[in-house]
């Protein structure tokens, strides 16, 4: 199947994969650009899950200082070589998440990572807000599931969709830089700071090892 040049530039513009993988994500998916995202978020995944268990302790401390001055972000992302951690697609997923951050000020790096206690409090003002509408137990239960989901993409970085491309979260722009990059890759921890905001460093530092 001849695909046109101009569908696999913007598919490589969209994704950030490379040329072969986008031609061929094209071929499959009949020359559809959003079937063909599907196709390669689809590979990323499966080749991030196979790397996710291999050590990734190279990587940059990224950084983003935004509205003159009055916010700046530090964030360290890992990988398994010095190799990658110079390239400038590396580089820029750096910077960019940095920009995520100072934008979306996470609360939590990975939805594993909120503590039950804060759980437990989020789902009693769900639970008490579905009530007061005077849904049956059943139907409020499922409001306060979707309302948690809701929770974690608001609140936890990899759950958050990116601030420029909100087609994809956080969790899959690494995903597919995985992919593209061939090696493990994963935020180990973040600060952000604000101008006369005396919790906002505390409470946005965030330290993990895994994948």
């Amino acid at each position: 199947m001849q695909i046109p040049a101009h569908l696999v530039k913007e598919l490589r513009e969209r994704t950030g994969a490379g040329f072969s993988d986008c031609r061929a994500a094209l071929v499959e998916a009949a020359g559809d650009v959003e079937k063909a995202i599907n196709i390669l978020r689809k590979k990323g995944q499966a080749a991030a899950a196979k790397k996710a268990q291999r050590e990734a302790s190279e990587g940059l401390v990224g950084h983003y200082i935004h509205a003159g001055g009055k916010i700046g972000v530090i964030v360290e992302v890992n990988c398994e070589s010095d190799f990658v951690a110079r390239t400038p697609a590396f580089q820029q997923l750096c910077h960019d998440i940095a920009m995520h951050i100072a934008a979306l000020d996470p609360r939590y790096l990975r939805r594993e990572e909120v503590t039950s206690e804060m759980l437990e409090k989020e789902r009693d003002i769900y639970r008490e807000q579905a009530r007061a509408t005077g849904k049956t137990e059943q139907v409020v239960e499922k409001i306060v599931t979707g309302k948690m989901e809701k929770f974690y993409e608001e609140n936890c970085l990899y759950e958050q969709h990116y601030i420029r491309d909100e087609s994809v979260t956080i969790k899959e722009m690494i995903t597919q830089a995985i992919a593209n990059l061939g090696e493990n890759i994963a935020v180990r921890r973040f600060v952000r700071f604000k101008v006369g905001e005396v919790s906002g460093a505390a409470g946005s530092t965030v330290e993990t090892a895994s994948a």
